[in-house]
């Protein structure tokens, strides 16, 4: 009898198992990414001037973005990629840093994000980067090497997949796993999460083929993408290269942790970028 019910347990464990297992396989996107539509507000409720903008994307869709210039200024623009959930909307402390630190930046929503038509994929977010890095070098004439592309969570594998197609100033990674699978084996350890995962968002590997200096950022109170992925990417990226040790959540760490990180990001991209008068071209784009 006891053995009967142990095995009658198994199986019900089992199956439970493997239903949980395809359910992550069918519906994988509901576990990456978190759209919201709704705008909850503009650059304009933190006194920064900005243009409203629409980019076309190479396969059709239109990508909803904000440029906020700084013209007291020379020091370059960032391009920021933020993370899988909300919209950009929800970014307007980081922007209110990045202007503060004399940057121009072009803040943009995936594909399926806030006011940009279309649904995310991966392939989805590379090609909407790709049409935001156009934007400020053909349609605003920006040099590639003034231009710090930043990556935040799941903007991380974004802004370095751009990254080693373009030669920018810097890659700025913020709190970024080295793989999905890497991350999901860690959120999910009960599930064969490599196996299941459709998605590679592989930042370890686009970083082998990063041509420029590299800002890592993290906080090893980072309770969502571990500490040990930002010392992984920084071992991987390629020099010169800052770390910049933040304290706090992984999704409030840049603010919760005040000066640190905002005087960190400062000083570590003043000592790893190019003059602003270094020639400095785009990098050739690799083939597919």
């Amino acid at each position: 009898m006891a053995w009967r019910l142990f095995w009658s347990l198994v199986r019900i464990g089992l199956a439970v198992w493997i239903g949980l297992a395809l359910y992550m396989f069918v519906f994988q996107a509901q576990f990456v990414y978190f759209p919201t539509k709704g705008l909850d507000g503009t650059p304009a409720r933190i006194d920064l001037a900005f243009e409203d903008v629409r980019l076309p994307t190479s396969d059709g869709e239109q990508i909803h973005a904000w440029f906020v210039p700084c013209p007291e200024s020379n020091r370059g623009t960032v391009l920021f990629c933020h993370g899988n959930g909300g919209n950009i909307s929800h970014r307007l402390d980081n922007l209110l840093i990045l202007h503060r630190m004399g940057f121009a930046v072009l803040l943009f929503d995936y594909r399926g994000y806030g006011q940009s038509t279309g649904r995310p994929s991966e392939k989805g977010t590379y090609t909407d980067a790709q049409a935001a890095w156009d934007s400020l070098t053909r349609q605003r004439g920006i040099p590639p090497g003034s231009i710090v592309v930043y990556g935040q969570s799941l903007g991380g594998p974004v802004a370095a997949w751009l990254a080693a197609r373009t030669n920018p100033a810097a890659l700025v990674l913020d709190s970024t796993f080295t793989s999905l699978a890497d991350e999901g084996g860690d959120v999910y350890p009960y599930l064969p999460v490599r196996i299941l995962c459709r998605f590679r968002y592989a930042t370890a590997q686009h970083l082998k083929s990063v041509p420029c200096p590299v800002v890592v950022i993290h906080s090893p109170e980072d309770e969502i993408v571990r500490f040990r992925h930002g010392q992984t990417l920084f071992r991987l990226a390629p020099e010169p290269k800052q770390f910049v040790e933040i304290t706090g959540s992984h999704n409030e760490g840049f603010l919760s942790s005040g000066e640190k990180y905002s005087r960190g990001l400062d000083e570590a991209l003043r000592a790893v970028m190019r003059p602003p008068q270094e020639p400095h071209p785009e990098r050739q784009q690799p083939t597919e």
